[in-house]
Parts: C-alpha cells; sequence; structure tokens
C-alpha cells in the first residue's frame, strides 16, 4: 500500500498550525533534538491561541517530528503570542508572550519539552528573543515597529541596570507607530516584529521581520510589505548593527518576468522564525498563510548558506561567490520539500497542501484543516480555468515513473496538464477529469527522473479542490 507524505513543507502535520516558530538544539538524556517553539493558531477568528505546544525531531531526521503536547499556558488564560526557548546550565527558560504579547513571562522546565513552571513577569515587551553568549551573559531582544534590547541579570528576568538600548534597528513610519520618534526611521530596513538574535561565526547576528516601504520590483513587491525575515549584524550583542540582507520570503516561487521584474505566486502574510545549524547545515525556519486570512498559519524550513567574507561581513541565505569569497545574498526560495533537500517523493501520495507555487494569485488557495488524523490532506480550493499548482521539489530516482494519478473534487469536467520544471514548461501528462469526485490516472508521455518541479494546470469551465496526486513507475 502506498505510503502518504507526512512530513515535508510544511514540516509538521497539515494539521498543525504552530507559527512564529524559534528552533533550538538542544541535547536532553544523551540525545540531540531540534526542538520548535510558536504561538498555536487554534482560535481560528484571530492570531494564536491559548496554549503552546512544542515540537521536536532528531538532528539526523527533520521529517521525523514528535509532539510533545502542551508546555504552556498562561496565568490569566489569555491568548500566547510568540515565545522564544534558551538553555542555561541545566535549566530551559520559556518566554512566554501572555496577553496577546502585553506581558512577557519567563518560565523554567528541567526537561526541553516543558512543562515550564513558575511563571515570573519581566519588563521584555513583544516578541522577546533570547541569546545566551559563550561566556554566559544572557541578552534579550523585542518590540513591534520600534525595537529594543538589554542585558539581563542571573535572573534571567531583570533587565540589568544601564543596559538598555532603544532602537538598534530602524524603525517603521508614524503611520504603523504613532509612538515613535522621527530620528530613527528607517524605510530600507525597517524593524516590525519578530526579534530573534543568534551568534554566527562570531557575530551577533539579528533576524527580525523586516517591513518593506520601498518596491522591491525583482520579488514581486511594489506595496509596503512585511513578508520578510531579514537579519542585521554587528561585532557587539546590543549595539552597531549593520544591513546584511534577506533571508527568507513567504510569497511563494517568484516568477522572473520578461522585463526583470519577478511575480509572487502564493499570498504573502506576516512572518516570524529563526536560524539553527544541525548537523553543519544552516536552516531558516518561518511561517507561511493557509486559508484567507492570517490566522492558520504553518511552520516552513528552508535550508541556507552562511558565509563570513574577508571583511567581516557574515552573508545568510542564497549567496553569490566570487572566486570563493561571497560578495551578495538573496532571499532562499520557497519550497515544497524543506528539509528533503533531494525533494520529495514522488511515489508517495502527496497532499496538494505542499504545493508552493499557486497562480493566479488571490484566486486558489490551501484550506485549512484541523483534524487531527493521520494522512490528512489540506486541499487546495478556488480552482479555476487557467490556475497552476505547482511543487518544488520532487524526486523520481532514476527509474522513470510510467503515470500520474490525480485526486480532486470538480463541478464541471476539466483537462488537468501535468508540466515539469515550469509552469509553462513541457507537458508529460493530460488527464480528463470528469464532474464530482475523481480521482483519475494517466500515462506520461516523457521520461522524468532525478530532482524536478512539477506543476498542474487545470483547464475548463468548472471549479476544482486538488486533493492529493502521485506518480507511478
Amino acid at each position: 500500500m502506498k505510503q502518504r507524505l507526512t512530513s515535508a513543507n510544511p514540516y509538521l502535520p497539515l494539521w498543525e498550525h504552530v507559527p512564529d516558530g524559534e528552533p533550538r538544539v538542544f541535547e536532553y538524556n544523551g540525545e540531540k533534538r531540534v526542538y520548535v517553539y510558536g504561538s498555536h493558531d487554534i482560535e481560528k477568528n484571530c492570531y494564536c491561541g491559548r496554549d503552546q505546544v512544542v515540537w521536536s525531531a532528531p538532528v539526523s531526521d527533520l521529517t521525523d517530528w514528535t509532539c510533545h503536547g502542551v508546555c504552556y499556558t498562561a496565568t490569566d488564560g489569555s491568548i500566547l503570542y510568540a515565545p522564544d526557548v534558551v538553555q542555561k546550565g541545566d535549566t530551559f527558560y520559556l518566554y512566554a508572550a501572555e496577553g496577546c504579547g502585553s506581558r512577557i513571562m519567563v518560565a523554567s522546565s528541567k526537561n526541553p519539552a516543558g512543562p515550564f513552571e513558575n511563571p515570573r513577569p519581566t519588563k521584555l515587551g513583544f516578541d522577546p528573543g533570547i541569546l545566551v553568549d559563550d561566556d554566559g551573559r544572557v541578552y534579550a531582544f523585542w518590540g513591534f515597529c520600534s525595537c529594543f534590547c538589554a542585558e539581563l541579570e542571573e535572573d534571567m528576568a531583570t533587565i540589568k541596570e544601564g543596559t538598555l538600548h532603544a532602537h538598534p534597528i530602524g524603525h517603521v513610519p508614524d503611520g504603523w507607530n504613532p509612538h515613535a520618534d522621527k530620528e530613527h526611521v528607517d524605510l530600507h530596513h525597517a524593524f516590525f516584529e519578530a526579534s530573534s538574535p543568534r551568534k554566527i561565526a562570531g557575530k551577533y547576528v539579528y533576524v527580525y521581520s523586516k517591513r518593506y516601504m520601498t518596491p522591491v520590483p525583482e520579488l514581486g513587491v511594489y506595496e509596503p510589505n512585511n513578508g520578510f525575515l531579514s537579519y542585521m549584524w554587528s561585532d557587539s550583542p546590543l549595539e552597531g548593527y549593520r544591513d546584511g540582507g534577506d533571508i527568507s520570503f513567504n510569497g511563494g516561487e517568484i516568477l522572473r518576468l520578461p522585463d526583470g521584474t519577478g511575480q509572487q505566486t502564493y499570498r504573502w502574510g506576516n512572518n516570524h522564525g529563526g536560524l539553527v545549524e544541525i548537523n553543519g547545515q544552516w536552516y531558516i525556519f518561518y511561517h507561511r498563510q493557509t486559508g484567507t486570512d492570517e490566522f492558520s498559519r504553518q511552520g516552513m524550513i528552508e535550508p541556507v548558506d552562511v558565509a563570513l567574507a574577508k571583511d567581516g561581513k557574515i552573508y545568510i541565505g542564497d549567496i553569490t561567490y566570487v572566486g570563493g569569497e561571497p560578495v551578495s545574498a538573496k532571499p532562499v526560495e520557497m519550497t515544497s520539500c524543506g528539509a528533503s533537500v533531494n525533494g520529495i517523493d514522488a511515489y508517495k501520495i502527496i497532499s496538494a497542501g505542499y504545493a508552493c507555487h499557486i497562480s493566479p494569485l488571490h484566486q486558489a488557495y490551501i484550506k485549512a484543516v484541523y483534524e487531527q488524523v493521520e494522512g490528512v490532506s489540506a486541499p487546495v480550493v478556488g480552482i479555476k480555468n487557467g490556475t497552476t499548482v505547482g511543487f518544488r521539489y520532487l524526486q523520481f530516482g532514476t527509474n522513470a515513473p510510467k503515470s500520474v494519478t490525480v485526486s480532486a473534487t470538480l463541478t464541471k469536467p476539466m483537462t488537468v496538464r501535468v508540466h515539469i520544471d515550469g509552469f509553462a514548461g513541457r507537458t508529460v501528462a493530460e488527464l480528463e477529469m470528469g464532474e464530482g469526485q475523481s480521482v483519475c490516472s494517466a500515462s506520461l508521455t516523457a521520461g522524468i527522473i532525478g530532482k524536478r518541479a512539477v506543476y498542474f494546470e487545470f483547464s475548463g469551465d468548472g471549479e476544482a479542490e486538488f486533493d492529493w496526486f502521485t506518480f507511478d513507475r
């Protein structure tokens, strides 16, 4: 019997909605695992939820995730926004954002999976991010539209006197931040939210959600946009931050147009995440949106390159090298495969919910699902004539498949064409699907091997709900 794909991008089950994921590698009981701590989109009509859960995976397999259950609930039952967790000594500290991020509590546990108990109030603010430095000193970063940072006392809660720094990164204009001063506005690198500090190659790296206030035509951005995770870097933890660039963008595959501009293929939305090194490979954890709002977000992961230039600048993302020296970097692409860097197994049953390309934009979308059953699929709904749904990337191996099978529900008969390598790439199969719930197979007209992008183009007068597909040898 065929297996269903259960982890790719998103990396957690399709029914789980944990955005704002701060990844951390901890060793506990002799085992190293990567733990993800995030808010929990379970309210469905607003951001986040009233509990926080923790998931982990062995560092040897980032597709084998285990849910450890609820690790914290707010002291007053309020909604919890993005948290962070760090280890100091043998204790793990959760910085919980109660009251929709208005009140930051720190709780502790001897187990990285919690439960986190004995919460104490802090003077930190929105979206706290914590850095335990190599010498044991602890620094906190936080803010919404304008940011702050400070060193913490040994109690992990109190701001050390004289260390508070305001505006280590310039903030957004007055329209988004009516109480901010005008001196520190930065239209090009504007801090929005999502503080996430790291120490990499001896440099202090401040990952944050940038609010782009100026157009980025090459990425199809022409209006203010905060779908990016960007970074600043410094030689000191609390000051001297300089622009690094953008690490990821949740606007989907970017189509390159003849005039040099780009076109998004996924509905961007707010973003939050962090960097982590696992077995020598760096990854950016971030989130994307499902449904038609920002209340059912899913955790995503992409491998990134990290390099330190001779002039001391640190590059993170998709790096260009000249003569072995890093000279520039751009956001890594948004994929369907995530940590499965060689591509998704094309011979498994693959939910349409792993798509990273849905075009034209704002027509169809991935339906949010919450039913916690094995193999639940998140369909792409609202498909009409001309819609393409793409997956980057599948792995076909060295023995080419002979057929493809698609499951969809249609209001009228439609033709589904399967393209490879691009949404208008070579057609390798054509399926004639009937009205109603339909499972249809067709032979392939060309051999496909190796790691390839695959796109499904729907044509006809009806509307479709695309559930899953698979290939067969």
